[in-house]
């Protein structure tokens, strides 16, 4: 059994909702650098540079990418053979969330009532996903989500009888729906199988896979490649002023399902796609 203070997970989480906010991920510098070369439209392509210009500018001066810095989703997958020690572990993760958007001058956009709509003015409370995996370790990811791509996800109780062509058409309809609203090139993480909540949680985890990775199944592989083409044939393009890339990437997790259902839900990112992940 390893013993772990809460205190190192508010530690890394602070640092973590700071440095998601200030620098693209690695995976994501790539692929932009992948898209500006491949934009065939003069004026998607010049979009394309300002983004790129405005990610240098928010790395050498350490601010925000965006204004949106994003509610926090906290993905934690705990080994069982750990024990936390020296509090809450729901109260150390909010902290965490606390600390760095204070000390990172992040946005403040969380509220607490959806209807009230009062500003809790630290960002918190953050949305908090755990699993318990074997080990004796905590892989930490935090990925802030702006909510002008968030607003735009979609979730479909699909019939078994539409199959793979109800999917494909479920996920062309959410980017067709997004158009220039989801701050495009976007990323389109999708979860098909489970159930209703199941479905929209690993469209959610798709966000945070490594842009690199492609799906270990082979007709998933297929579908991420294929949707990809076809969203980039849509002409929406950079901004949403037409052109050739409208999306980075397309990531698709399944699990299974009901006999009788076949759900799909499908969460899209702007280009940003902000996640840091840390093992401690």
């Amino acid at each position: 059994m390893r013993e772990l203070s809460v205190g190192q997970l508010t530690a890394n989480i602070k640092e973590m909702c700071i440095e998601a906010n200030y620098n693209l991920s690695p995976d994501m510098v790539r692929r932009m650098d992948e898209a500006v070369s491949k934009e065939e439209s003069a004026l998607g392509r010049q979009i394309l540079e300002q983004l790129q210009e405005n990610l240098e500018i928010a790395d050498k001066d350490r601010i925000p990418i965006c204004q949106d810095t994003g509610m926090a989703v906290i993905f934690l997958e705990v080994g069982q053979e750990v024990h936390f020690t020296g509090g809450s572990v729901e109260d150390a993760v909010h902290e965490g969330v606390r600390q760095g958007y204070r000390e990172g001058y992040l946005r403040k956009s969380v509220v607490k009532d959806p209807i009230y709509r009062e500003n809790t003015k630290d960002n918190t409370p953050a949305v908090i996903h755990y699993s318990i995996v074997t080990g004796d370790q905590v892989k930490i990811t935090v990925a802030p989500k702006g909510f002008g791509s968030e607003n735009m996800s979609r979730t479909f109780m699909l019939k078994p009888a539409d199959g793979i062509e109800g999917v494909k058409s479920a996920i062309l309809t959410a980017v067709r729906d997004a158009g220039p609203n989801a701050c495009p090139p976007m990323v389109v993480g999708v979860g098909i199988g489970g159930t209703f909540e199941k479905c929209a949680l690993m469209a959610k985890e798709a966000l945070t896979r490594d842009s690199d990775s492609r799906s270990p199944i082979p007709y998933v592989r297929e579908l991420e490649e294929e949707m990809l083409e076809k969203i980039n044939r849509s002409g929406i393009g950079p901004g949403g002023l037409g052109g050739r890339i409208t999306a980075l990437a397309v990531n698709i997790n399944t699990y299974p399902t009901h006999i009788a259902g076949l759900p799909v839900a499908v969460n899209i990112c702007c280009h940003v796609n902000r996640h840091a992940v840390r093992i401690i």
